[in-house]
């Protein structure tokens, strides 16, 4: 409850006009350190129990209001915190994840390139060269989330000696590191994506990840996030629908509430169908996680498939609310654009689907 109570009474008051503006409320950044949403999957940085259920319950809160939020929180948590969880030295992990977990350190993950990006496994253009205990980061990146005013980015790179992507912790100010806030997007605007230039930039061998030897690693990584980002989407189906249901009772069409209307409740039983089935996969698929049981195609089916059902309910609910749809005063339109990129980020449905059909048939399809 006080994790929704702050959403309602903090952030929802203010989401519609930061995502109008392309900002980001970074005043709140301390009050989510305060109510444990960071770092609870390590032992330096856990608050309280949890579970992957319940971390996948408290993604689709955050995304039931505001997804921009929920996707700085993802990108702050599961990817850099999860980089450094998974890839860091035992002293990395204690100088950075407990102030990170505080909010006092923000994180930006530097994965996808300009050129690069349902390909990143083989195509990661970005080169790390040693010489001496100093490595040598060369490249771009493109789409990173909070990067704009991140303390540290984790750039992910291709070693040229071995051709192994490893991880790297770049500090703000670092010279040769230019982070340019894309702008004129027209979803999740108040994310701080940004095209990073790395133009020699040196990081000395005690900021490189010693436990990621390769895109193998990586993968781990973004199999932590993938199914919270499949709670996500379902959360943005909810925040859709429930300001749907509230539009449909308040506005009158010849005389009567459009909720009345049986085309109206068709598409609101659509919606809940969407919402609850997914709700299903996602549940099952965190069991699994919580179970250690959880495999790539598991959390894969539950993004492809929570975020093909969002699109179609968002889509439903601005049809339901007609012209009002488009604007943002009535509830539904920013849910609609923003499920535009949390239907593409975190691997495409394609992408999803052919993890799901090599496990299925053992074939891999991939080019």
């Amino acid at each position: 409850m006080e994790i929704r109570e702050f959403l309602e009474t903090e952030v929802r008051p203010i989401a519609d006009d930061y995502w109008d503006r392309a900002e980001f409320p970074v005043q709140l950044i301390p009050r989510v350190g305060e109510l444990g949403l960071l770092g609870p999957m390590w032992p330096e940085t856990v608050r309280f129990e949890n579970s992957a259920v319940y971390r996948g319950w408290v993604a689709l809160e955050l995304s039931r209001v505001d997804a921009g939020f929920s996707t700085f929180i993802g990108v702050q948590n599961g990817l850099t915190m999860g980089a450094i969880g998974v890839g860091g030295s035992v002293e990395q992990r204690a100088e950075l994840l407990p102030p990170m977990s505080r909010g006092e350190l923000v994180g930006a993950f530097g994965l996808t390139e300009p050129l690069s990006g349902s390909d990143t496994a083989r195509g990661l253009r970005t080169t790390a060269h040693r010489t001496g205990d100093t490595w040598v980061l060369n490249g771009a990146k493109r789409w990173i989330g909070n990067a704009t005013f991140a303390d540290l980015t984790v750039i992910w790179a291709r070693d040229t000696a071995d051709d192994q992507v490893k991880g790297f912790i770049v500090r703000r100010g670092t010279p040769g590191f230019t982070a340019t806030k894309i702008e004129r997007k027209q979803a999740l605007r108040s994310v701080q994506n940004a095209d990073i230039l790395l133009d020699g930039v040196e990081v000395s061998e005690a900021d490189r990840l010693p436990n990621i030897h390769s895109f193998r690693d990586v993968a781990t990584v973004l199999r932590l996030t993938r199914a919270e980002v499949a709670w996500q989407a379902v959360g943005v189906a909810v925040g859709a629908y429930e300001a749907t249901v509230k539009y449909a009772l308040e506005r009158e069409q010849f005389g009567k509430p459009i909720a009345s209307f049986q085309l109206v409740q068709d598409r609101l039983a659509r919606c809940l169908g969407n919402i609850t089935a997914s709700i299903a996969l996602c549940v099952r698929a965190s069991q699994l996680g919580d179970q250690d049981r959880q495999g790539d195609q598991h959390s894969a089916l539950a993004k492809a498939y929570t975020t093909t059902a969002m699109r179609e309910t968002v889509a439903l609910c601005r049809e339901t609310l007609g012209g009002n749809g488009i604007q943002l005063d009535h509830g539904v339109a920013r849910y609609m654009a923003d499920a535009e990129a949390v239907y593409s980020f975190e691997g495409t449905k394609d992408m999803n689907h052919l993890i799901v059909g090599r496990a299925i048939t053992g074939i891999a399809a991939f080019v």
